[in-house]
């Protein structure tokens, strides 16, 4: 298979890395650094900020993985090795990577909510449900690929053994 056939996507994938780490070099610092103030000032207001945002430093670690195991998945397309115990793997992290990022933003929803209420900001708490969904839909998409991989797979062994 040409590699050009999944240069889009891979470029898409990159894309997709950047603004997350724009997001966390140099937007959630100065986020930080008002709340850090709040806290100075002795709000509790402040600590959920800085909750919030902790989980959101903590949420990029499964993130890259995910877009990680997504770029080897294009990888091993490329190869022809796309039906193999590798991609089955990748899509399996990619799952768990998905899961865990939506449990994690599923255990800060309390403290967007409590922030929201505080600033009168309602859309705070449906941004937080958005990625919340988006993630387990991920995770769902991810498993039943996975299962479908491994059903081809089983297929293609049998088949071959057969000839």
């Amino acid at each position: 298979m040409k590699q050009s056939s999944t240069l889009f996507l891979k470029f898409a994938v990159i894309v997709m890395g950047i603004p997350i780490l724009a997001l966390c070099i140099f937007g959630l610092p100065k986020i930080a650094t008002v709340a850090i103030g709040e806290v100075a000032d002795g709000s509790t207001l402040g600590y959920m900020v800085l909750g919030i945002l902790t989980l959101m430093y903590i949420s990029a670690v499964p993130y890259y993985i995910a877009l990680f195991q997504a770029f080897k998945l294009l990888n091993y397309i490329d190869k022809g090795i796309a039906f193999s115990d590798q991609s089955v793997s990748a899509l399996k992290k990619i799952r768990n990577c998905a899961i865990t990022i939506s449990v994690l933003y599923l255990a800060g929803l309390p403290f967007v909510f409590i922030v929201a209420q505080w600033d009168d900001a309602p859309g705070l708490v449906l941004i937080g449900m958005v990625v919340v969904g988006a993630s387990m839909v991920i995770a769902v998409f991810a498993a039943v690929l996975k299962k479908l991989l491994q059903e081809a797979i089983r297929i293609k062994t049998e088949n071959d053994l057969t000839v």
